[in-house]
């Protein structure tokens, strides 16, 4: 799997450095002929780990501007999503962006592990919510994704540098808590996070149950 996001990623991105605390996705990694870095296995989230890897290279004398996180279980991640995730940083207000699909599926607006967000006319995120946002009033639920326009959060993110190493440093905030979503942390302390958004879906792998979905996927 590493090896197929690898693949994917190099069709768009020059560089391309695999952070990882095992030792087995560093051996399959340099086989390949890929670039891996070892990091630090207390990390509660990719973005920790991203903002390590980060810093290390930047000390070592390696520049960098922008550090775009893409995690090694989502295969289906397509050039597409990584150009819609540079481009938005066209914008000169832009601190962190990240992608959305439109949610088709009325079910998933209710389902808490399918991760809502809301924008502004800007397209910069106001919220993310496990529950649905917003909440339509004197509308029959079984209708909502007829009557808005839902946004389904996809987990990849880019960041500017200097962004990446202040965020890494902040402390859990309450939203943040309260949803188990690092990204709240990040607009409570006023980053700006621009969203593009996309009909392209991509999946990451994280059951088994995920792995029967990714191998019919595969075989369509």
């Amino acid at each position: 799997m590493i090896i197929r996001v690898y693949e994917q990623v190099k069709k768009v991105l020059p560089d391309i450095v695999v952070a990882t605390d095992d030792h087995r996705i560093e051996a399959v990694v340099k086989e390949y002929g890929g670039v891996a870095l070892m990091t630090e296995a207390t990390h509660k989230s990719g973005t920790d780990r991203c903002g390590e890897a980060a810093t290390r290279l930047v000390s070592s004398g390696t520049p960098v501007d922008v550090i775009i996180n893409i995690q090694g279980d989502e295969p289906f991640i397509s050039e597409e999503h990584i150009k819609l995730l540079i481009k938005s940083f066209d914008d000169p207000r832009v601190d962190i962006t990240t992608l959305a699909n439109p949610i088709i599926l009325n079910n998933d607006i209710f389902n808490p592990n399918v991760v809502k967000v809301i924008t502004n006319k800007d397209g910069f995120a106001m919220y993310f919510s496990r529950s649905p946002i917003p909440f339509l009033r004197k509308t029959d639920q079984a209708n909502w994704s007829q009557q808005f326009h839902y946004l389904k959060h996809v987990g990849i993110y880019a960041y500017k540098f200097k962004v990446l190493h202040e965020i890494t440093n902040l402390p859990q905030s309450s939203l943040e808590l309260a949803e188990l979503l690092e990204q709240n942390r990040w607009l409570e302390n006023s980053y700006k996070i621009k969203v593009g958004i996309t009909d392209i879906e991509t999946f990451g792998i994280d059951t088994p149950e995920d792995l029967v979905r990714a191998n019919k996927y595969l075989s369509n």
